[in-house]
């Protein structure tokens, strides 16, 4: 089966603005996979340093921030690196999600026809 990953903050409260503003990108995220029954694991990295030191070593170097960690969430499929919230929301936008998923978009779905009609004009 196909399966997201998605490096995030499990459970936590907090107060600040900053973790706030991750974790409502982070539930975007996850709200969006659930909608549309995409399968997908949630990994901690508030409560797992082993996923927390994961998250950081395999994202790759040129996704990194300029200084500091990168911040979740970070989405995988399987080990290969999708991207962080922004990637996703773009390709959200555009009707690509399962394509920056790296899954094959469902029959029938938005981002399935758009591909058969690139098809249909290549």
């Amino acid at each position: 089966m196909q399966m997201a990953e998605v490096y995030g903050f499990g459970h936590i409260c907090s107060k600040t603005l900053n973790t706030f503003k991750i974790k409502k990108k982070q539930q975007d995220v996850l709200g969006f996979l659930e909608a549309n029954k995409i399968g997908f694991e949630e990994k901690d990295i508030a409560a797992n340093e082993e996923n927390r030191k994961w998250m950081r070593e395999n994202v790759p170097e040129d996704s990194r921030p300029a200084t500091g960690y990168p911040l979740p969430p970070q989405i995988f499929n399987e080990s290969q690196y999708r991207g962080d919230y922004d990637a996703f929301f773009e390709a959200r936008e555009n009707n690509a999600v399962y394509a920056f998923l790296g899954l094959t978009a469902p029959p029938g779905s938005k981002e399935a026809e758009a591909q058969a009609k690139q098809k249909q004009q290549a």
